[in-house]
């Protein structure tokens, strides 16, 4: 079971008079990792490090400090947590003291780490879009029905005969909603292709 961040989060900590800021959060997809990435950085900074873990999906930087000093251990900070669909980005402003390249892997890491240690988690659930004809007398069933399904409507067209509903839901209550919407409807409701 992974997590991924409940809100943004951050954390301020100084390693021989240079200081790191570790800003993470949660991402959907590889843009939204970069966009974050783009609003958090500071130009001012000495490094803007990061790295992004989305299921099979990683990248990291590691914005001029030695190769494999910062993006790579941000990364270890992310899965060695648990964290899945998370971008962490640790901006460094040069203290005046050498760290090497064991200190910047400790700077970088730890503070990954330990943003993302403190913060809250919210489950990640696998959902799927399902989309569904209603017919006009079974709408207030079928509304009831998604509802108890957590079920999100993504959109709803009318055309003579009732509805077509899209949704998403948790993959594993696909057929618990099949099931609730048959008995309440008499089986009148129709799951549709995406293509229908």
């Amino acid at each position: 079971m992974s997590h991924t961040l409940a809100h943004p989060v951050r954390l301020e900590t100084e390693v021989k008079h240079s200081r790191f800021l570790a800003l993470a959060a949660s991402a959907d997809d590889a843009q939204a990792a970069l966009q974050h990435v783009a609003r958090v950085s500071d130009p001012g900074a000495t490094h803007n490090c990061w790295a992004y873990r989305i299921g099979d999906e990683y990248r990291s930087s590691d914005d001029g400090e030695p190769a494999g000093t910062a993006g790579r251990p941000i990364l270890a900070a992310i899965d060695g947590q648990g964290y899945d669909h998370v971008v962490v980005v640790v901006t460094r402003w040069f203290g005046g003291i050498k760290l090497g390249a064991g200190g910047l892997v400790r700077a970088y890491g730890g503070a990954a780490a330990e943003c993302l240690r403190t913060a809250p988690r919210v489950e990640l659930v696998a959902t799927t879009s399902v989309t569904l004809h209603v017919g006009f007398p079974d709408l207030g069933a079928a509304h009831q029905a998604l509802a108890a399904a957590n079920a999100h409507k993504h959109a709803e067209n009318f055309d003579a005969e009732g509805a077509r509903l899209s949704v998403e839901l948790p993959i594993d209550g696909v057929e618990a909603l099949k099931i609730r919407l048959r008995d309440a409807t008499r089986d009148r409701v129709r799951f549709l292709d995406t293509d229908e």
